[in-house]
């Protein structure tokens, strides 16, 4: 698609490398069907993965509010976090992540992203899995102190995912039309496939899907989500639009119906993996030479292969996996992988 993306576009900063390539998987000839993988683990390397493309929007809008001090959350290993430090420091701004761990009292070690973190001079705020919940209050709170000392903060929410965030995967919705122009017809549909973990992403490509009619041209959108459940994602992904289309007109209307996820692949809970779960990394990365985190784009890939196993036509003529990155997480615990080397 050569037109511009869309009239009402907010301004964003370029960060990411774009368009990511993508490719054929052999891993799916075992399976009976057609795997092309979208290559959004290539936006970057300190930017890799799919939050890059949200935070181009986001940090944006921090710029034009003059903010000081970027502000988010996530889990201790979060990619999130760790992209937004490394936008912010490139842009000129300092940052604090708000982090979830068992004992924030004997945070976890420094190794993958939350060595990148700590390297690039963010501010670590250690609290409990149980004072998660009041995670938006805490990033009001700091954003807060931060103020009264006399800086501008800019509060980035957890995983970019909001309306504004969004914009990055419509972005990245035109490269793959484009990407599918050859392979997605009506008779042949290809179902974009993407882990689903705070409804961002989601958001963007549903929004996408919708408002350039792509069912026509035999592209659809699943989301397989690596926590929480379906009912969750769907009410999340149905907010940040509505919210974009009450800010900027869109006029989309998305509703429960038009959001597909994927449910019943959570395994033992959000980055907590299983052998299998593993061994599908482990098997990827033998055929292909392309490396998966356990944490999202590992579980949501077992996932599709799960489903594909139960019906080869499970996702149509073909599936577009997203590869969301994650690299970094894997290094933190490598003995998890290990287990089935």
């Amino acid at each position: 698609m050569t037109e511009p993306l869309h009239p009402r576009e907010p301004a964003r900063v370029p960060l990411a490398n774009q368009p990511t390539r993508g490719h054929w998987l052999r891993y799916g000839d075992a399976l009976g069907t057609r795997i092309w993988l979208k290559r959004d683990d290539h936006t970057g390397s300190e930017l890799m993965g799919n939050k890059v493309r949200k935070l181009e929007y986001l940090m944006a809008e921090a710029l034009a509010q003059e903010a000081t001090h970027v502000l988010t959350c996530g889990g201790e290993q979060s990619n999130h976090a760790r992209a937004t430090a490394f936008a912010a420091a490139q842009l000129g701004m300092k940052s604090v992540l708000i982090l979830r761990t068992d004992d924030p009292a004997k945070p976890p070690a420094p190794t993958g992203n939350i060595l990148l973190d700590r390297l690039v001079g963010a501010q670590l705020v250690w609290i409990t899995r149980g004072a998660w919940r009041d995670r938006n209050a805490l990033l009001a709170e700091h954003a807060e102190r931060l103020r009264a000392e006399g800086h501008r903060p800019y509060i980035v929410p957890e995983g970019g995912s909001n309306a504004l965030g969004s914009w990055g995967y419509l972005r990245a919705m035109r490269e793959l039309v484009d990407d599918l122009a050859t392979i997605a017809r009506p008779d042949a549909p290809v179902t974009v496939v993407y882990a689903c973990g705070s409804g961002g992403t989601g958001a963007g490509l549903v929004l996408a899907a919708k408002l350039w009619k792509l069912h026509e041209r035999g592209i659809r959108v699943a989301g397989v989500n690596v926590c929480d459940d379906r009912a969750y994602f769907t009410a999340a992904i149905t907010k940040i639009c509505a919210d974009a289309d009450a800010r900027w007109d869109l006029g989309a209307n998305i509703t429960a119906d038009d959001i597909d996820i994927v449910d019943g692949h959570v395994g033992l809970g959000y980055a907590r993996s299983r052998p299998e779960e593993l061994a599908t990394i482990r098997d990827v990365a033998r055929t292909d030479g392309v490396v998966f985190d356990p944490v999202y784009t590992g579980k949501a890939f077992h996932g599709v292969v799960t489903e594909l196993k139960q019906d080869p036509q499970r996702f149509g003529a073909t599936v577009a996996f997203i590869h969301t990155g994650g690299l970094y997480g894997l290094f933190a615990s490598p003995d998890t992988i290990a287990q089935v080397l």
